[in-house]
Formats: C-alpha cells, sequence, structure tokens
C-alpha cells in the first residue's frame, strides 16, 4: 500500500496555495489604498470529517502548523504536519512532512525544502529552486531527489502569486481562477488547480488575541487540484476552503472521493516584524 499517495500533498498545496502569501500587499482596484495581509503563525487540528462504505480509512487524526514570515526580500514559510491514518484492518499509519520555502516578493524565484516521513522513516526528500520569467514560462531545478530540470508552463504561478491573483480577484468581484502552480512539493513539476471564489459570508470567531487578525468575512473558496498531466481531465482531489482578506485561512475541508479530511483553526497569532 502506497500510504503516501493517500495524503498526496493535500495539505502542503492547500495551505500553499492559499494561505502561504499572507503579508504580501495586494491593491484594491481602480488604484485604490492597498490592504495588508498580516504575516501569522497557525495550527490546525485534522480529524476525518466522513468517508464512504468502501473507503479503507477509517480514521484520521493530526495537527498542522506553518510559520509564514516577512524575509525582506522575500516571503518565508515553515509548514508542518503530522497525520496518522486508521484503515479498515486496523493498521495505522503516520505521516509526516516538513515544508520550508523562499519566494521573491515579485513572484519571480522560489526555493523549497520538502521532506516526508512515514512511521518515521524517511520516504522522500525534495529540494531545489525555480524561476520564472513572465510570458516565457520558466525552469525548476531539483538537487533532490534526483539532479533535473523542468520547464515550466507559461502562466505557471508560485504559490504567493497565486494567492495574491486570487484575493484580488476576489476583491474585484471575480469568481474564478486557473492557472498552474509549481511549490516543489511533487518531482514531476507544476499542477493545474482551478479556484472557484464564492461571495463573502460571515466567519466564527477566530482563536487570536492580536486584532489585526479579527476579520467578520472570509471568502468561501472551492478548489480542483490537477495531475501535471495536461491530458488528465478529472481533479486528483478537492478541497472547499475560507479565506479572509488578511490571509488567514479559517477552516478546510479536503475531498479525496473516498473520504474527507477536516482542518480546524486552533491558535493563531501574528508573526515577528523583520528589522527591514
Amino acid at each position: 500500500m502506497n500510504t503516501t499517495s493517500l495524503l498526496r500533498p493535500a495539505c502542503l498545496r492547500l495551505l500553499t496555495a492559499a494561505a502561504l502569501s499572507v503579508g504580501v500587499l495586494i491593491p484594491f482596484p481602480g488604484g485604490a489604498a492597498a490592504s495588508q495581509v498580516v504575516p501569522h503563525l497557525a495550527t490546525y487540528k485534522l480529524s476525518l470529517a466522513s468517508s464512504r462504505s468502501s473507503a479503507t480509512v477509517t480514521g484520521v487524526d493530526g495537527a498542522m502548523s506553518y510559520a509564514w514570515k516577512d524575509a525582506c526580500d522575500g516571503w518565508t514559510v515553515e509548514q508542518r504536519f503530522q497525520v496518522r491514518f486508521t484503515y479498515v484492518e486496523g493498521e495505522q499509519v503516520e505521516l509526516s512532512t516538513s515544508y520550508v520555502t523562499w519566494e521573491a516578493k515579485d513572484g519571480s524565484a522560489y526555493r523549497f525544502n520538502v521532506r516526508k516521513l512515514t512511521n518515521g522513516e524517511l520516504e522522500e526528500e525534495l529540494r531545489g529552486d525555480a524561476t520564472l520569467n513572465g510570458a516565457d514560462g520558466g525552469v525548476a531545478r531539483f538537487e533532490r531527489p534526483d539532479r533535473k530540470e523542468l520547464a515550466l508552463r507559461p502562466g505557471t504561478l508560485f504559490p504567493t502569486a497565486h494567492t495574491i491573483r486570487m484575493l484580488d480577484l476576489a476583491r474585484k468581484g471575480d469568481n474564478f481562477l486557473s492557472a498552474p502552480i509549481f511549490d516543489g512539493s511533487e518531482a514531476d513539476g507544476a499542477s493545474g488547480v482551478s479556484a472557484l471564489i464564492a461571495k463573502p459570508a460571515k466567519v466564527g470567531d477566530l482563536k487570536t488575541r492580536s486584532r489585526d487578525l479579527v476579520r467578520e468575512r472570509g471568502w468561501p473558496v472551492f478548489m480542483a487540484f490537477f495531475p501535471t498531466d495536461t491530458q488528465e481531465m478529472l481533479p486528483e482531489y478537492e478541497t472547499k476552503l475560507t479565506i479572509l482578506d488578511n490571509g488567514v485561512v479559517e477552516s478546510m475541508l479536503i475531498d479525496y472521493g473516498d473520504f474527507k479530511v477536516r482542518a480546524v483553526l486552533e491558535s493563531l497569532e501574528a508573526a515577528p516584524k523583520p528589522p527591514c
């Protein structure tokens, strides 16, 4: 059984595609004042939301955390999650992943380091960097697991740039964004991501004492993640999340088809500001 394929990079891509860009300035349309999206530290509780009778997974228990920080010349993210899956046979498998990235503030350069462990043993490590050159696309260079280069299609975005674009569209009242995203969590290259943005809705009380992070409304966003094979028409998995205009993801639901994993915000605080 390939247990990693059960989780794939969903938790990783979920935050990278929807929350790694906290702390950037997003302009309002028409030259209005910019809105500061706040760098922050957050933790989430992971649990099984539902499963079909045919599902082999009967239980999910874990936690996810990430720290987004302003690095002056770019944005850094440290994201970690640890999840225990229980199967119908009674077997339990624990997956742990750490994900550290840096992204230039203009969206042109990216560095990544990903480590995936199964039951405490290293299963995969990915490390490298990537650059984009506008309409010409770009290139991703892997140091691990093997040295290689991959071409990135024109229109490819790194995670922070994708979230900037998504929130900017939400502010304008637009409701759809489709683009290839490269985050370094898979050795196959960029994956297609389609996002459908719903009308803003009221959210619950945030578990934070930082007034900069408190918001009353957020956008429900439905996202479909497609494999790197551009001929594949069906998504690998889908997610529903609520993202606030300051970049905080209030909740997430990850749908793998046979079962769904829920992520609920447990704690939230503002990240320290850099001396730059």
